[in-house]
């Protein structure tokens, strides 16, 4: 077998286990790192209280079913105890914590991570997403995905995973519209809230990032 390039191989000894602070602009969302002043927004966006923004109206609604009952944290009715969240997640040692701005309202709506961060191997995982049930089902999810893609293998990643709760069906098929290729279930993955989790993998890699790119950018802005 033959060795990988010098470039390539180079690259695993300049990115670091946490990854750098970026901000990344599109045109319905940007993505910021997360900071403890997003607090406050992000809680309202995610309590299960009913939401208005930007002449959008969401009704009061079940946080677990919406956002929380298939992630690690959470759900929160208690401020103190997000403000834990939001600290151990910016605090996260291989991962950057972003925070999701609606441009529009210029209001933040949700999180996203680049996280279980692997340099020696030049892997990633975009995770630990959620979204406020007001830009659910609109260009947000969408465009933060293809933002957070654009800048990993911008940055010489080979490989970025998406991984859910086997029973996640709303994020398996999400996967799959964006581009990731489904490899498996892992049984007995984790124990999550008391439960175990059989956890369902989805990788994109980086020769097929071109087409991949194309197809997003023709959903989002309709060219290519």
């Amino acid at each position: 077998m033959s060795l990988l390039p010098d470039d390539t191989l180079n690259r695993r000894q300049h990115l670091p286990l946490k990854p750098a602070p970026a901000s990344l602009a599109g045109h319905f969302v940007r993505l910021e790192p997360l900071e403890a002043r997003h607090s406050a927004a992000l809680f309202a966006h995610s309590n299960g209280s009913a939401i208005e923004l930007a002449g959008a109206a969401f009704p009061a609604y079940d946080a677990d079913e919406l956002i929380w009952r298939y992630l690690f944290d959470g759900p929160f009715t208690d401020f103190a105890a997000f403000e834990q969240y939001i600290a151990a997640s910016v605090a996260g040692v291989d991962r950057l914590a972003l925070c999701v701005v609606e441009q529009l309202s210029n209001a933040p709506v949700g999180i996203v991570n680049l996280m279980s961060n692997v340099p020696a191997h030049l892997r990633i995982e975009l995770g630990g997403i959620w979204y406020s049930p007001v830009v659910q089902r609109t260009q947000a999810n969408l465009e933060s995905t293809y933002l957070m893609l654009s800048h990993c293998f911008g940055l010489g990643y080979r490989r970025v995973e998406w991984k859910c709760h086997s029973r996640n069906e709303r994020s398996r098929r999400s996967a799959l519209r964006m581009g990731f290729t489904f490899e498996g279930i892992q049984e007995h993955h984790m124990i999550i809230k008391g439960q175990s989790r059989d956890t369902a993998w989805f990788r994109l890699l980086a020769p097929e990032w071109p087409l991949v790119r194309e197809r997003l950018e023709l959903m989002l802005y309709g060219r290519c």
